[in-house]
């Protein structure tokens, strides 16, 4: 049994739902989910958007979380409103696991961590999750599982498993020059772009094939 299920962000489509391969990250973390008379795992839906694209709308022009969009899935299928720790904070994975720390597993204790994202996303997500929990700590256990690449034309899945490894080796580079949750804090908010005060704007790129996997 874990203390939390962590489900990161995916991106969400115009209408401000999940895309598919979204939903199916919830749709596992929801199947091995123990329920709440067993003393139920606490849910994690991370993001508040992508800097890849402008946020999503609600129905009166609110913006509209990738963590409250994933919250309200899980609230329509009977999760308790209180084992569902939203983390609108974030605009990548290194704000994912960082504020999920920082908010959610340090305050509340939770240790045991289950991650579940999408397979194109695993690699990296779990080189990024390591390093943040290990910082500077072993309290954390963490366990991954990915789900299916649902949803995604072949062009785009290539495009975006490129794009991730790349980033893979970039977290590599980080993780040896960052070391401590001070350094990584600093880093994040004097180096990049989507967190530091002079944060450029949005910027979307029509030519990127990757860009309809957010």
């Amino acid at each position: 049994m874990y203390d939390a299920i962590v489900i990161p962000g995916g991106g969400l489509l115009p209408d401000g739902t999940l895309p598919p391969w979204a939903v199916a990250r919830f749709e596992r973390a929801l199947a091995v989910w123990s329920g709440p008379l067993a003393g139920g795992e606490v849910f994690l839906p991370l993001s508040a958007g992508t800097t890849h694209r402008p946020l999503a709308l609600g129905p009166q022009g609110q913006p509209r979380f990738e963590a409250h969009a994933g919250a309200s899935w899980l609230l329509a299928r009977g999760v308790p409103e209180s084992l569902i720790l939203p983390e609108p904070v974030s605009y990548d994975t290194i704000g994912n696991a960082l504020f999920a720390r920082l908010l959610h597993t340090g305050p509340r204790r939770l240790r045991r961590l289950h991650v579940i994202t999408s397979a194109f996303h695993l690699p990296r997500c779990q080189a990024i999750f390591d390093w943040v929990f290990s910082l500077p700590s072993s309290e954390y256990e963490l366990t991954y599982e990915a789900t299916e690449d649902v949803g995604l034309s072949k062009d785009v899945l290539a495009a975006r498993q490129e794009k991730e490894a790349a980033g893979v080796q970039g977290v590599a580079v980080l993780r040896s020059q960052i070391t401590t949750l001070e350094e990584l804090h600093r880093w994040l908010y004097t180096h990049h772009d989507a967190y530091r005060a002079s944060r450029p704007a949005w910027h979307q790129k029509a030519a990127d094939p990757w860009l309809d996997s957010y």
